[in-house]
């Protein structure tokens, strides 16, 4: 009897026996379903807050006033971060950074290659109004320069950027994100160039449409509206600090730089040499690293999750196996009796057990990749399969079926074939 008959003949076994095998693999495959699904939705999520966090570029940074609050969805939710490990005296708090303060930073910083960019951040929330038309409540504003745009990632699709005399004159001018275009402008949004929209009461016109940068449920980029930092001052509720961001040439020079932005801007800030900066320099990777290392505990969790499940199949499988062994007695006594080998008995016991363990990791992979990818398509994110852990995940239903078939297996083939024969 040769390995190739031991591993027929347990195929044969396996699919006459459909509901325990159906049971079996279920229970397994849903092990692995929660395993290799909470996996794919977690890289899912990685992949939309990289491309996220990546719009300002990874060649950028910002200098904010005190600490960054980042808003989650929209919500009321904040993720506070200090970069470095510092945070600046109380004696600082009050003092955020002022227009005069941001304007002679980018006047007086002059690294190689660098492009400085002045902004802030305008009320949230807002709804756009063109003639009958208007968006959700849900629109943000901001107020740049000149060089906003490129620092923050964004392209003009049609008309303009801002210019220098808008920035200077503060006049009523502004650039629309994609959403907003396609909601004032129905199917040809770059309509909206020239138009006049109105923000609450305030008549806007459209000098530019910006290229959308795909929406997730992390961040909404296309949710916007720029005008210059001069004019963004007409509202109420907007932060009372301005921000600056600079974008250098070349990734590598990003410390350097850095550094002598935290030079410049201390000089700025007046501060004594033994004194606390209370201003912070933040880069976009670092978010990303941040909430990325917050969905690692996820990634335990799921883990966890996986294992537990995949233990108890363990044991139904085993227990199933030991039924299988009571139930086919006479078998194994025919078989020894016809000239196998206990090593032929044991390798049929041990397939069984390994053929509907991988059953179950098949069907549990395919199951996970889909479930986990709903949640990809809600994200915006491309077709994502976890390849090292759909690797593991076979390697884990692998070890799970030799481990719950070799008590079996062992007991099966140390049977006298004998007794096995006159087994009722």
């Amino acid at each position: 009897m040769t390995t190739l008959d031991s591993l027929s003949l347990a195929w044969r076994t396996v699919r006459s026996n459909k509901l325990r095998t159906g049971i079996t693999v279920a229970i397994i495959a849903f092990g692995i379903m929660a395993l290799i699904g909470i996996i794919t939705a977690i890289e899912a999520m990685n992949q939309s807050l990289k491309e996220s966090f990546s719009s300002m570029g990874a060649n950028a940074f910002n200098i904010r006033f005190k600490e960054s609050r980042v808003r989650i969805g929209g919500g009321n939710t904040e993720v506070k971060k200090t970069v470095r490990g510092r945070k600046a005296k109380k004696s600082n708090l009050g003092k955020p950074i002022r227009k005069e303060d941001a304007e002679f930073f980018k006047n007086n910083y002059h690294f190689p290659g660098a492009m400085v960019s002045i902004y802030r951040r305008g009320p949230g929330a807002q709804e756009i109004h063109y003639e009958e038309k208007k968006t959700n409540p849900q629109i943000n504003l901001w107020g740049g320069d000149e060089n906003y745009l490129q620092v923050n990632g964004y392209t003009v699709q049609a008309g303009r950027n801002l210019n220098s005399l808008d920035v200077q004159s503060g006049r009523n001018v502004c650039l629309i994100g994609s959403n907003v275009a396609s909601t004032l402008f129905g199917e040809r949004p770059e309509r909206a160039v020239d138009k006049i929209i109105r923000i609450g009461s305030m008549p806007y016109r459209v000098v530019g449409l910006l290229k959308s940068k795909g929406s997730s449920a992390m961040m909404r980029q296309d949710d916007v509206i720029i005008t210059s930092y001069t004019n963004i001052r007409r509202f109420e509720n907007i932060t009372p600090s301005y921000m600056v961001g600079v974008m250098v040439g070349n990734v590598n020079e990003l410390e350097a730089a850095t550094d002598e932005a935290t030079s410049v801007f201390r000089a700025v800030r007046k501060l004594e040499p033994m004194e606390e900066e209370n201003f912070v320099i933040e880069r976009s990777d670092k978010f990303a690293e941040m909430f990325i290392g917050f969905l690692s505990s996820i990634t335990g969790a799921a883990s966890a999750i996986g294992l537990i499940t995949l233990i108890g199949a363990a044991i139904g499988l085993m227990n199933i196996m030991l039924v299988a062994v009571n139930e086919r007695t006479k078998e194994v006594g025919l078989i020894k009796a016809i000239g196998g080998k206990s090593s032929n008995v044991r390798q049929q016991f041990l397939f069984e057990s390994m053929i509907i363990s991988l059953l179950g990791a098949l069907f549990g992979i395919i199951l996970g990749v889909l479930v986990g990818n709903i949640f990809g398509i809600i994200l915006k994110t491309g077709f994502i399969v976890p390849w090292a852990w759909v690797i593991i995940g076979i390697v884990i239903c692998s070890v799970v079926g030799l481990a719950a078939g070799i008590y079996p297996a062992m007991k099966a083939a140390r049977l006298n074939p004998i007794v096995a024969l006159r087994y009722e």
